[in-house]
């Protein structure tokens, strides 16, 4: 055994701690000559911010890496959910970091806060990878000063941004890896005319148990009804590919139509052994999704208790610009389109004994 690669190393060492603790520079301090109390706080909560980032970009990396492939291990379903599923409690911690910052009272924030001119958070370039890396697309994004939000950085930085859009997001790639799922249509199953006939069936019985209530007047009747009518219309954006196309165009949608009707199916039958880590993995990229959006609505609302109606300091609006993000910057949004598209397990018709025999796991 070749004991020089293991030679001794001290725990300051190993972390890199000299380094690390030496990158708090107060500039109320180094500009105006005293310091500010509370800006070390604020400067500790953004650093482990960026130190979090970076470990969320190494997870991601890999679950991109797998799903590159062009055929999945299904072991590595597992392990990328069990990745994804650090990257939301990580995001969790970022929620939970904001209330320590808010320990911060605004007048404390006014100490200092001159001297971050022009700086803002939405330089963090870590960010923006998470961001794209996810599959953000560039339609979707709150213009930030009427600019790409590519316009704050470099040309390296650029470059690296629309590489990893080239290369495929983790939207493009599980919008590949659900169209390639088998078990919706072979020769003697179809999952779409099954499902066409169970939601036929479904809105049917509605229909009818409207209709026929006790305990409804005739006003509150056509009201549901009409709702009902409204539901109808959204299962033809499965049922009908034209429609579906015609709504992604519009970029109401994202998926293509084989990748939704494959995420559908495998939500309706996910109790069949097989389906299992698939279904788990399209639920925790949908948790990934929510978390992102709550610390996006909670950082608006730290910044509105921070600073007001006040101009950010990179000049943007602040708390309207931060809003506005948590509610457009959803990156899986067809995903929680799907629970409209569910039907009752009691109402779904029954896979034939070969199709659910091979959902299972069973010995020849």
């Amino acid at each position: 055994m070749d004991k020089s690669k293991y030679s001794v190393i001290k725990y300051h060492e190993y972390l890199g701690l000299d380094r690390l603790l030496d990158t708090q520079h107060p500039r109320s301090l180094e500009v105006g000559g005293k310091e500010a109390h509370d800006e070390m706080l604020f400067i500790i909560v953004h650093q482990a911010y960026e130190l979090w980032f970076r470990q969320i970009i190494h997870e991601l990396a890999s679950v991109h890496e797998i799903f590159s492939a062009d055929k999945i291990d299904e072991r590595n379903i597992g392990v990328s959910v069990h990745r994804l599923r650090r990257v939301n409690e990580i995001l969790k911690l970022g929620v939970q970091q904001i209330s320590i910052l808010e320990t911060m009272t605004p007048l404390d924030f006014l100490d200092f806060r001159d001297y971050l001119f022009p700086a803002s958070g939405f330089e963090s370039y870590q960010f923006r990878i998470i961001e794209t890396m996810l599959g953000l697309k560039d339609n979707q994004r709150i213009t930030y000063n009427d600019k790409p939000f590519t316009s704050v950085f470099d040309e390296e930085k650029k470059k690296k941004l629309e590489s990893i859009q080239a290369s495929g997001t983790m939207v493009d790639l599980v919008e590949k890896w659900l169209e390639r799922t088998p078990f919706v249509q072979d020769e003697n199953y179809s999952f779409l005319a099954s499902y066409s006939e169970s939601i036929q069936q479904m809105l049917e019985r509605e229909s009818e148990a409207i209709k026929t209530s006790r305990f409804l007047s005739n006003e509150e009747k056509e009201m549901r009804l009409e709702m009902l009518g409204s539901s109808n219309t959204y299962f033809l954006t499965v049922l009908n590919k034209e429609k579906h196309e015609q709504l992604r165009n519009e970029g109401e949608l994202t998926f293509s139509y084989e990748a939704t009707l494959a995420a559908v199916f495998i939500s309706l039958y996910r109790d069949e052994p097989i389906l299992r880590s698939p279904y788990n993995f399209l639920n925790t990229l949908k948790d990934v999704d929510e978390t992102l959006t709550n610390w996006r609505s909670r950082h608006a609302q730290m910044v509105l208790r921070m600073i007001g109606k006040r101009v950010g300091t990179g000049g943007s609006v602040g708390h309207k610009y931060l809003a506005k993000t948590a509610k457009k910057h959803q990156i899986f949004a067809d995903l929680y389109n799907i629970s409209t598209l569910l039907i009752p397990r009691s109402q779904l018709i029954p896979l034939p004994p070969e199709m659910e025999k091979k959902l299972g796991f069973y010995f020849q």
